[in-house]
């Protein structure tokens, strides 16, 4: 293979992005890599996610070029990637995750406790919204699409009192210790599961040996496993990737921790559950293991708890 193609969304962040893994590749594989933008409907649609179908809608144009030859591999934010198997296609490799976490980016420095009464939050994702409300009720959220700069630009002009956005993405365009107020720790303010992860997609057993090895050598087994007990969570309680779920998963001194938290659109309720394995060694199959089983109880406590009573929520059987 003597050119790799990599497909990507169009957005300065997904370039941003890509071209780190872009350089990655090259570096690993010895061949020229070649960066394929590609514009998606949900690049280009001002609807709210939730009408759209979820965060899953930029996902399908980049699928769409991938299994159409157009490249070679594609990268996604993984909490954009559905959760459900897609034919044809697999993640070939998990790199190393940024950070997971939320950021608040506010007008004169407020913090989530500061902010005045009825201020105005931008956010386009469900968990986001019911995390606000349910942190204060008193605030006016606001559904909001576009890009990072078009965000942040609502706030700069007075429009929005503060947006959410993700650190990761942030970070990744050098803006994170510029426009950042507060960080939001995952203890009290879990992400999307996949948040700060990125996921490398490929065609199913279509794979040039260089490229193959060079994905092997790029993946984080450990990003690998925390990502895939989130993501089963989600799976388990199928909603699609814009559902008002949390989840963490940690790896600490040969414990394997997942705790998932679901609420209820406007705030009102949330079902939290945590638990941990011990995984028999790290290696990827042991790893695996672990993350099937943790994700399983903790789906399973969250259900039996009532999370579908008053989540909008479609249980995976």
């Amino acid at each position: 293979m003597s050119v790799i193609r990599v497909g990507t969304r169009s957005s300065a962040l997904a370039l941003a992005q890509t071209t780190t893994v872009a350089n990655r590749i090259a570096a690993s594989s010895g061949s020229e890599v070649q960066i394929v933008p590609v514009v998606t409907h949900g690049d280009t649609s001002t609807e709210s996610l939730s009408s759209l179908g979820g965060t899953g809608v930029f996902a399908s144009a980049l699928r769409d070029a991938l299994l159409n030859d157009e490249c070679d591999l594609i990268v996604h934010s993984l909490k954009d990637l559905p959760t459900d198997p897609y034919p044809g296609l697999v993640i070939g490799a998990t790199p190393k995750r940024a950070d997971a976490r939320d950021v608040l980016v506010a007008r004169s420095g407020f913090t989530m406790a500061t902010l005045p009464d009825g201020a105005r939050v931008g956010t386009g994702s469900p968990r986001r919204v019911a995390q606000l409300l349910e942190l204060r009720p008193d605030l006016t959220v606001v559904d909001i699409r576009g890009n990072i700069d078009t965000r942040l630009g609502r706030v700069t002009d007075g429009d929005l009192d503060a947006v959410v956005l993700a650190a990761a993405g942030l970070g990744r365009l050098g803006r994170l210790d510029k426009v950042a107020s507060e960080l939001l720790e995952l203890s009290d303010w879990p992400t999307a599961p996949g948040q700060g992860a990125l996921a490398i997609e490929v065609r199913e057993g279509k794979l040039d040996r260089l490229l193959a090895a060079a994905l092997l050598a790029i993946n984080h087994a450990s990003t690998e496993a925390v990502t895939t007990a989130e993501r089963l969570v989600l799976a388990r309680l199928e909603a699609g990737c814009a559902a008002p779920i949390g989840a963490t998963a940690v790896l600490d001194t040969g414990l394997f921790f997942l705790t998932a938290t679901v609420y209820s659109p406007d705030g009102t309720r949330k079902i939290m559950s945590s638990h941990a394995a011990t995984p028999d060694s790290h290696s990827a199959n042991h790893l695996r293991d672990a993350a099937e089983d943790i994700s399983q109880r903790v789906a399973d406590d969250l259900l039996a708890g009532g999370a579908a009573e008053f989540a909008p929520l479609k249980v995976n059987q």
